[in-house]
């Protein structure tokens, strides 16, 4: 299974990608989609275009987006949940589902505290991923999302799957 992790951001969108292979994942690839443009509609787009690119390029099975939390700046909030918006539409149109993380999940399952920083994000990503090079912060949070969507999955199906067995016995 190939999964993309997507961090929405208005400038930088940050992506990584992972393979899943029984209880091992390894890094495929992982960068930054940088919002290019003047007004709010050609950013928007920029962003669409360059992950549109990297799902072409890298083909994933299904991805996982991180949750935005609502901060003070109304203004702020509404233009980063645009740019989620970019982060599930882009998936959808090559018909992935979605899943969607919240960030005190995502570092719970990649560093063990639900309120680790950035750097505590940035060294668990490389830890479980020998020889990654990540491209900046950004794409390490990303690779954070697709380590937990990838851990999520894989719980869900042994857990379908012990279900399953149980339903059979009786």
């Amino acid at each position: 299974m190939r999964v993309i992790g997507i961090d929405p951001g208005l400038r930088n969108m940050g992506w990584g990608i992972v393979d899943v292979t029984g209880t091992k994942c390894s890094h495929v690839a992982n960068g930054v989609c940088k919002s290019v443009g003047t007004d709010l509609a050609e950013r928007l787009l920029s962003l669409h275009e360059q992950l549109t690119q990297v799902l072409d390029d890298f083909k994933p099975d299904t991805a996982a987006v991180e949750k935005v939390f609502v901060n003070k700046d109304g203004a702020g909030t509404l233009k980063l949940g645009q740019a989620r918006a970019i982060s599930l539409l882009v998936p959808a149109q090559f018909g992935l589902t979605v899943g969607e993380y919240a960030a005190n999940t995502v570092k719970k399952v990649v560093v063990g505290v639900g309120h680790a920083d950035k750097r505590q994000v940035g060294h668990m990503v490389r830890l479980q991923l020998p020889g990654v090079n990540i491209a900046n912060a950004d794409a390490a949070d990303a690779l954070a999302i697709a380590l937990c969507h990838a851990h999520h999955t894989q719980f869900s199906n042994r857990l379908d799957a012990a279900i399953a067995k149980a339903g059979a016995a009786a």
